[in-house]
């Protein structure tokens, strides 16, 4: 399995200082979380992870190479991504979308083979989308899109997974099948980072969090180490209570009194 690593790393956010340079590991079986406010540069962060963007400074390690010495075809090969914002290039159908998830293992003239094509099914079984590998992308809602999203992703059969708020524009029944699905993953060794912003999801499903302030601040540990209510609401600027439910943690913004 691959591992991803920053060393030093600053991300690349006009008008802002360096802020913290990063330098932690997405171990094999790991989930991490992001959490931040909007505009703290969660997706920039991410997508610098996936080699999309350059570091202002440092660099992104996969295994024991930098991501900027691979090819984008080498990368794809362990890394996938769901992003939070598609556009269909195309009108093309569910199954021709999430076999995009193969081309990183096809030489330019391949076609899938049928165990291509049974990797593609499998991840649209997984997401709830058998039966509708014929209907056209542009006819989908936003959660099922977004569901497609991740069957390309895990078609890919990525060491590493990426993804900025994969539980977007999703009914409850699917948040908590996605975060099945991310657990399964883990446990068969994939490392995964998510932008999140929802703090009991990332109670519930990461071992690690990285909170990243619009400052350019960030500090990153152990969840039950991060997920503490002062370092969260400096993080928001919001003033937190918590509970606790069945074991579980449970984080809700307090309301303001007397309307201010």
């Amino acid at each position: 399995m691959s591992t991803l690593r920053c060393e030093n790393l600053v991300i690349d956010i006009p008008g802002r200082a360096d802020g913290t340079a990063l330098d932690f590991e997405a171990k094999p079986g790991e989930i991490w979380g992001i959490l931040g406010p909007n505009g703290a540069g969660k997706t920039t962060l991410l997508h610098t992870l996936a080699g999309l963007r350059a570091p202002r400074h440092g660099q992104v390690i996969l295994n024991n190479a930098t991501l900027a010495t691979l090819r984008r075809k080498e990368i794809a090969k362990k890394l996938a991504v769901i992003f939070q914002e598609r556009q269909d290039g195309f009108p093309g159908t569910v199954l021709e979308t999430v076999l995009i998830g193969r081309h990183p293992f096809l030489s330019p003239w391949d076609i899938e083979t049928a165990d291509d094509i049974a990797i593609a099914r499998q991840a649209l079984l997984d997401v709830e989308m058998e039966g509708l590998e014929d209907r056209l992308v542009n006819t989908l809602s936003g959660g099922e899109r977004q569901r497609l999203a991740i069957a390309t992703a895990l078609c890919q059969t990525p060491d590493i997974l990426l993804g900025d708020e994969p539980s977007n524009h999703l009914d409850l029944h699917h948040q908590v099948k996605v975060l099945q699905i991310l657990r399964k993953q883990a446990q068969r060794g994939t490392s995964i980072v998510l932008c999140l912003h929802d703090l009991n999801l990332a109670a519930r499903c990461c071992d690690k969090l990285l909170l990243l302030y619009p400052s350019g601040e960030a500090c990153w540990g152990d969840c039950d180490t991060m997920l503490v209510t002062p370092a969260l609401e400096k993080l928001y600027n919001t003033a937190l209570m918590t509970t606790e439910l069945d074991g579980q943690r449970i984080f809700l913004p307090k309301e303001l009194s007397n309307g201010n």
